[in-house]
């Protein structure tokens, strides 16, 4: 007589903190994917840090190295600082996705690749010559080739979409993945599709088949042998919305002229990555708040004077080109001793530099490159939450840098 055995359960794995990151395409949706397990992630309690990344040029061709597109998110049962720097976990879309993020990869990492994007002209578009699924150069790393595209087709077979449709989806079917690996709720992002498409509600459908196709794929194939558990943080109860260093700022200054019953004026030109909290400030004008929007950089920084010398809290926000043109209006303004904020939404790369890669390049122009004896304070904001503080109540920061 034979005996059935229940098939041996799967090990779950806890760990103190992950990094993840969703690369591909532009039209791939990474920004969406990492978005939504970034708010699945806070939902459950854990403490995170994103870093979304966006090719600088403009329609780069589909498939090449100039047009990939990436999210990380980085998130742990204590507190997290920075994005992190090696990579856990790299889902991968195609050939140029992989060759420009594997180096990220930790070595015995997980790799999840769609393979159907890894055909001979994507090979080729991304500069491949041998495809490095076949020629061991991935030996270091756990990968996991996935008929993503092929797999989220058969999902949505029976909602009568076309084939471009339906593989626009392919993004939430890797997100289900991720969402099985780390033992995440799909409700969240349930709701948020049934939300965003509520006049459309069959691509919310397919959207959600697409997510439940690849949760469902983990839990029935043999491909994962191990999930994990990062469990919630540490945090300090209270109410907690997702928001950005940029949309901080903008708060805290309308607090802060709230606070000084002093209106607050912004003159700005736009620049990216700056240009949001010229957007996020015209939005309260019940506030008294003032915006303009200059015709370049030079007029952005002597409208702030003016706003300024007549009575105004005055700020004006840049980047780091547009920190270089500003500078000899910084020293009329510190000549004639008039208070003005000036926000350096930092980029990488010394001119034009790179308008979707945030670092702390221009720090050292922050301090040191005004002309003569023109002494400024510099406030460094550590985090989202900093920037707020920073914004409506410098002196009294409680966890900025200061550079006198």
């Amino acid at each position: 007589m034979a005996t059935l055995e229940a098939p041996p359960r799967r090990k779950k794995e806890v760990l103190e903190s992950a990094v993840l990151r969703f690369a591909g395409d532009s039209g791939d949706g990474m920004q969406i994917t990492g978005s939504q397990f970034t708010n699945t992630t806070a939902l459950f309690g854990n403490d995170l840090a994103t870093f979304p990344d966006f090719p600088a040029e403009i329609r780069a061709p589909a498939g090449t190295l100039p047009g990939v597109s990436g999210f990380q998110v980085h998130f742990g049962a204590k507190d997290v600082f920075a994005p992190g720097d090696a990579v856990d976990v790299l889902v991968a879309m195609n050939p140029a996705a992989l060759k420009t993020n594997v180096g990220d990869l930790k070595r015995g990492g997980i790799l999840i690749v769609n393979v159907d994007n890894f055909k001979e002209v994507d090979l080729k578009k991304a500069q491949v010559a041998v495809s490095p699924l076949e020629d061991h150069s991935l030996a270091g790393y756990r990968l996991f080739p996935v008929e993503l595209t092929k797999l989220t087709r058969l999902a949505l077979r029976d909602l009568g979409l076309d084939a471009k449709s339906m593989d626009r989806c392919k993004n939430f079917f890797a997100l289900g993945m991720c969402y099985w690996l780390y033992n995440r709720s799909m409700d969240p992002t349930y709701r948020w599709l049934e939300d965003k498409f509520s006049k459309k509600p069959v691509l919310a459908e397919a959207n959600k088949l697409a997510l439940k196709a690849g949760y469902a794929y983990c839990d029935a194939t043999e491909a994962f042998q191990v999930s994990y558990e990062v469990p919630p943080a540490k945090l300090a109860p209270g109410v907690y919305r997702n928001l950005s260093g940029n949309t901080a700022l903008a708060l805290g200054f309308v607090a802060a002229s709230q606070k000084a019953g002093i209106p607050l004026f912004q003159g700005s030109y736009p620049i990216t990555p700056a240009s949001d909290i010229l957007h996020e400030l015209s939005m309260y004008k019940e506030f008294g708040v003032m915006t303009f929007q200059a015709e370049d950089e030079i007029a952005a920084m002597t409208s702030a004077i003016g706003a300024a010398y007549g009575g105004a809290l005055a700020i004006t926000t840049t980047s780091g080109p547009g920190m270089a043109l500003k500078m000899e209006a910084i020293g009329l303004a510190i000549a004639v001793e008039l208070p003005i904020v000036i926000c350096d939404i930092q980029r990488g790369g010394p001119s034009t530099g790179l308008p979707t890669k945030t670092e702390q390049a221009d720090l050292l122009q922050a301090l040191f490159g005004r002309n003569s004896e023109a002494p400024v304070p510099v406030l460094a904001a550590a985090t989202p939450g900093d920037c707020f503080w920073i914004a409506s109540r410098p002196a009294g920061s409680r966890s900025s840098t200061w550079f006198p």
